[in-house]
């Protein structure tokens, strides 16, 4: 049984699904940033998620899904759990004290991860030298890209906190590519848009006691709010939650996990990138070469279904060539 299955869909439908997840991705380490700055971490989360599931859920009803589906309400718990509140929730927290281009860096360690955690499919994956080589050469890339930052990082002594920030990173990489094959190897059934909707609910009532625990709604004057924040918060909800997640959550679906996984590679790229263009933040030589680096290593990894897709179509032509001479 292949369990890299891929469903026949719209190249186009796939290419823009992975434009919007490189693109926004790479974007919202800006904005949760700029979020956390008015907003309690796991308030903000709790906020983002809720708000962005139950739009969701609403959308789904209006397409006429199903409002509850019993068999993958709990699938639908794993996966927020993992992804949302284990994933992205270490984001969001270790934005406080570490910078966000090591925040970048570690989050890139996925698609190792994925290759690592995903059992059913070890055989193909350490079978691709390109795929193996792809994913080694990406992360180098990523370490390139911001070793000027790691050297001033790294020249004065971290302190714990930043010590177990790292820890927590490493661990929300972890349950994020953890949450990401379980959703693949385990589809869940009814609406997708539903499924989604519970998995950002589940994950923002998770959220919920955190922040209690953390004393976060006191510490929020919310008439002092500034707008910035707001639309900070908007922008995460709409286009950081809604639409990329909801793409990344398709492509699991239709193509390999470690070309999805990808995404951790392009975003420190479309960070950097929106930076030098809207920040004006200076770029040097060496991000230039790990810009390169990082595009390299995507085109290895996608370098196997690239072979085998063209194979298949010429199989194919070759079927229709020999149906039509007879």
């Amino acid at each position: 049984m292949n369990h890299t299955s891929t469903k026949t869909v719209s190249p186009l439908l796939v290419i823009s699904a992975f434009a919007v997840v490189y693109i926004v991705w790479g974007s919202t380490y800006f904005f949760i940033q700029m979020a956390i700055q008015d907003f309690p971490p796991m308030l903000m989360g709790a906020m983002r998620f809720l708000a962005a599931g139950l739009l969701m859920l609403l959308w789904g009803v209006l397409k006429g899904e199903p409002l509850v589906n019993k068999k993958s309400l709990l699938n639908s718990a794993i996966v927020g759990v993992l992804l949302l509140v284990g994933g992205n929730g270490a984001v969001i927290w270790v934005e406080q004290s570490l910078p966000s281009a090591l925040v970048a860096i570690m989050v890139s360690s996925a698609p190792l991860w994925f290759v690592l955690l995903d059992k059913p499919n070890w055989k193909t994956n350490f079978k691709s030298q390109a795929t193996l080589a792809g994913l080694l050469i990406g992360f180098a890339g990523v370490i390139l890209l911001f070793s000027e930052q790691l050297g001033d990082l790294f020249s004065g002594h971290a302190d714990s906190a930043k010590n177990i920030s790292m820890l927590l990173l490493i661990g929300g990489s972890i349950a994020w590519s953890s949450g990401s094959l379980y959703s693949k190897h385990n589809p869940s059934e009814g609406g997708s848009t539903v499924n989604v909707a519970w998995q950002m609910i589940i994950a923002g009532l998770v959220f919920l006691p955190a922040s209690l625990l953390n004393q976060e709604f006191e510490q929020v004057q919310w008439t002092q709010v500034p707008v910035r924040a707001w639309l900070a918060l908007g922008y995460l909800i709409l286009f950081g939650s809604i639409i990329a997640y909801s793409a990344y959550v398709w492509l699991l679906q239709v193509r390999p996990a470690t070309q999805v996984s990808t995404y951790a590679y392009v975003n420190p790229v479309i960070a950097v990138i929106l930076g030098v263009l809207f920040a004006n933040e200076p770029i040097s030589w060496v991000q230039i070469a790990g810009l390169i680096v990082i595009l390299g290593s995507v085109l290895l990894i996608n370098l196997p279904k690239y072979r085998q897709e063209r194979a298949a179509r010429q199989v194919e032509a070759k079927r229709l060539a020999l149906s039509t001479d007879r």
